[in-house]
This record gives C-alpha cells, structure tokens and sequence, in this order.
C-alpha cells in the first residue's frame, strides 16, 4: 500500500446557514397633543345639529308623558301638571293599545319578511342577466327608491280605487272573476295588506341595491367548489352566499323594522287623513291621540313607548354595525 493511500482525507467544514432575515420594526406613531381631541372636533358641528333637531324634541316629549297636557295647557289657560306615571297606566291598561300593538307587530314583520325575500331573489337574478338589462333595472329601481312617499301613495290609492281603480278592471277580465268596484278597505285585513304592498314597493330598491354589492364580494371559486362537490342552486346560496351575506342581511333587516315600525304617511295619505280603528298603527295611534283626542300628554306616551320597544331593535342593529367595523 502506497503513502499515498494512508493519507487521511481533509474533513470539508458544514456550510454557514444564513441568519435570518431580521423582523422590520414597526415605525412609532408619533403622539400629537391634539390627537384624542381631533375626532370630536370633526363631529362637534354634527352632534350640535343633531342636538338641536332631535334633542329638544325628544325631552319634550319625555316631559309631555309625565304631564296632564291638553287643549286648556296648550292655550296657557291652565297650567300643566305632574302627574307621574297616570298617563302610562292609562296606556298599558287600555286593550285597545295592545291591539294596535299586535297589529303593528304583524304588520312590520310581514313586510320585512316579504321586503327581504323579493329584494334577495332580484339581487340574484341581477346576477344572471346581460349587462343592459341590468342597467335597466337598476334605472328602475333608483326611480322608484327616489319617488317622494305621498306620490307613490296617491299613485296606489288610485290604482286600488274601487271606482276608477285600474286593478279591478284589469282583474275582472280575467274569466270567471268580477272585482268592478270592490272595495280594497272595506276591512282592515285587506286594507293593510294593500299598504303593506305599497311599503315593500318603496322599500324593495335599497334592499336590491345593498344586496347586488354584497354579492359581488362572493368568490366564484367557493361557488365552483360546491358545485363540485354536488351542490345544487339551493346548496350553494345556503351554504356559500347567505353566511358571506349574513351581516349585510342582519342590518337590512333590522333597518327595514325600525322603519317599518314607523310607518306612517302611507297610512295616513291612504285613508284621507283619518284612519278607521282597524287601520291604526302605533304611530297613527299617537298622532290620533295626540292631535284628534286633544290629550297630547297620552299621545307623547304612546310615541314614548314606541321608542322603548324600538330601543331593542336599535340595540341590534348597533352591535351588528360594531361587528362589521371590528371585521374591517
């Protein structure tokens, strides 16, 4: 064996492992002194506005509850006085309260409910037509959402007129049925219902809007997935579109309450300025007691109350607009 061969081999070292890359420090923000104070000096000019429009109104309304206040306060002949909690009781105790609670309930949900339904099935098949088409609908609805309420109103008392009413004509060429001059107020079922007809009308457009540019932020592909997967249509909008829209479809919810429970034009324009007993809601019912009872003091009861069961849906729709902003 040669010299050659017994030489030990020179041991190669391991190759350096580069260090890691260092983690960027985030830059300091820098404190200003004015900078707590800067938001509340942009809102100032709006909470001022806001104080003056709605706050005086809303304390006189809370002073008005607890007072005796009726045609001789209001023309200074007597004055006004503390009575307590009498005007609530009076409220609580009357049954007829209730049923127009009941029925204000009944009818907000069932125009949410069918507002919330036609407005997603448009906002899904907007998906679904040519690029023109939906121009045209969209035309439509900012025309329809942008027309003023008495109008809108005017223009459905005369289509469900029961003389001159072009509904009745329409339906009694049909075969077999005979609507020429049938009264849609007859009862109050039918009357609100058809009120209920004109409240989804009006409040369908925004509905459409808002959920249009929701559904453009669904990815295809978690919709391609489930197709794959063996979703049907059905499969993929419960699964895919509705827990995506879900925050959208809370808020438009609960808006669509609060003004639904609010509704009063409608209402008052339809039946010339003095709804029927069957047709009071809990605003018509405050005005009613207010302006055509002249007890302004139960009046500003009732309105409180509705501010009371309304305070819950706002807790709603507050929290859920939080949740949206924590997410962004």
């Amino acid at each position: 064996m040669s010299a050659a061969d017994t030489t030990t081999p020179a041991k190669v070292p391991p190759p350096r492992q580069a260090p890691p890359p260092a983690v960027p420090k985030a830059p300091r923000r820098r404190r200003t002194s004015g900078g707590a104070a800067a938001p509340w000096a942009l809102l100032a000019p709006c909470l001022l506005i806001l104080a003056l429009v709605m706050g005086y109104p809303l304390v006189r309304l809370v002073t008005l509850s607890f007072q005796k206040f009726g045609q001789s306060q209001l023309w200074g002949f007597q004055p006004a006085e503390s009575v307590g909690f009498d005007n609530f009781s009076k409220v609580l105790g009357d049954s007829e309260f209730w049923t127009v609670v009941v029925r204000t309930i009944v009818f907000a949900v069932g125009s949410v409910v069918f507002t919330m339904v036609l407005g997603m099935l448009i906002a899904l098949l907007l998906q679904r037509v040519s690029g023109w088409v939906k121009t045209l609908i969209n035309i439509a609805l900012v025309a329809t959402w942008g027309m003023p309420i008495i109008v809108a109103t005017t223009v459905f008392k005369w289509l469900f007129d029961s003389d001159y009413g072009i509904l009745n004509a329409l339906l009694s060429k049909l075969p077999g049925v005979d609507m020429v001059g049938h009264n849609w107020f007859a009862s109050g079922p039918q009357g609100l219902a058809v009120i209920m007809l004109l409240v989804v009308w009006g409040a369908v457009p925004f509905v459409v809007i808002t959920l249009s540019a929701g559904l453009t932020q669904v990815p295809s592909e978690l919709e391609e997935a489930a197709r794959l997967d063996g979703a049907g249509a059905w499969g993929v909008f419960r699964y895919v579109t509705l827990p995506i829209l879900k925050p959208i479809v809370v808020m438009l919810t609960t808006l669509s309450v609060i003004w639904d429970m609010g509704v009063f034009p409608q209402v008052f324009v339809m039946r010339g300025g003095h709804p029927e007993a069957e047709f009071q809601l809990l605003t018509t019912y405050s005005y009613d007691r207010a302006f055509v009872v002249n007890d302004y003091a139960q009046g500003s009861a009732i309105a409180l109350l509705t501010v009371v069961l309304l305070l819950g849906v706002v807790a709603v729709y507050m929290r859920q607009m939080l949740k949206i902003g924590e997410v962004e």
